[in-house]
């Protein structure tokens, strides 16, 4: 644990003060307007791929862009990005705006539209999906763009289950708090999606542990996005710099979540990149995440 605090210490320390409030105010802004006017909500409503898919990527290249913008107009030393940062830079609007636009592989891999496993299959199966077309993808990247081994902060070198146990027990007084919140309620548990199916077996809990094991593939995506690609990857061209964009984009992929979650994804996702930019490994972050999750769920069913 002291590790950690020294971690946060020595980032803050070296942030540019403005950059880090600049970048705060902008992504504010960002969810102000959409828990008042509905952003996500109005892009997921659209009706074509590809206008989904170009409302999506507008509104995570503007909010991953700015960080990145303020950090060279403050810092006069600051070496130019060059066309291979460019590259990678759109290549992360883009795979997260079309992980967003699909809204259904189920048809693909699961064709028998016979009510009510075709609707199941469209709930177990789109985040494993979406979870190994990711890292499929993100694996090609960083081969072509020659980025330094282990891909996307896939080591256990210097993974130590213990730290992140203690974090953990420290969420359990918050997360029991949001247990009682209405808009929580309204969200989790996330389980309830698939109550549909009750009437159709006699013991409902396989289904629900294959619905949450599903469920915890989301966040081997988010993780192996987020804190590998997003900051690892972007080390070379930004060192730390990569921490705060990512954090950015990361709070607006929960623009669809509750308002507290929402607002505490941003710092939260500022610890989690200063873990894995510090111990290069995304399985810390991947155990907090899931542990957070599946706390989140339990909260909601009790």
């Amino acid at each position: 644990m002291k590790s950690f605090l020294s971690y946060f210490t020595a980032y803050i320390k070296s942030l540019n003060k403005w950059t880090l409030l600049l970048t705060s105010i902008w992504v504010a802004l960002f969810v102000v307007c959409n828990f008042t006017i509905g952003i996500e909500s109005r892009i997921k409503s659209l009706p074509l791929f590809y206008e989904r898919f170009a409302g999506f990527f507008l509104l995570y290249t503007l909010l991953f862009g700015m960080p990145y913008w303020l950090n060279y107009s403050f810092n006069k030393n600051y070496i130019p990005y060059g066309k291979s940062f460019y590259w990678l830079f759109l290549s992360g609007p883009i795979l997260f705006a079309l992980k967003m636009s699909h809204r259904n592989f189920a048809g693909i891999f699961y064709p028998d539209k016979t009510y009510p496993w075709y609707d199941y299959a469209k709930q177990v199966l789109n985040w494993p999906i979406n979870a190994l077309l990711l890292l499929i993808v993100v694996f090609i990247i960083w081969k072509i763009a020659s980025l330094p081994s282990p891909v996307a902060g896939l080591s256990m070198k210097r993974f130590s289950v213990k730290p992140y146990l203690i974090l953990l027990a420290c969420m359990i007084p918050l997360i029991a708090f949001a247990g009682t919140q209405s808009d929580f309620l309204h969200t989790y548990p996330k389980v309830k999606n698939i109550s549909f199916i009750s009437s159709y077996v006699s013991n409902l809990w396989p289904y629900q542990l294959i619905y949450e094991l599903s469920y915890g593939s989301d966040f081997f995506s988010i993780e192996f996005f987020f804190r590998g690609f997003l900051v690892l990857g972007f080390i070379r061209y930004a060192g730390k710099d990569a921490i705060l964009p990512m954090a950015a984009f990361y709070c607006s992929i929960h623009f669809g979540k509750p308002l507290l979650e929402c607002i505490t994804s941003y710092f939260g996702g500022i610890i989690l990149g200063v873990i894995v930019y510090r111990t290069k490994s995304i399985w810390g972050g991947l155990l907090m995440h899931l542990g957070i999750a599946w706390m989140m769920e339990v909260a909601a069913a009790t």
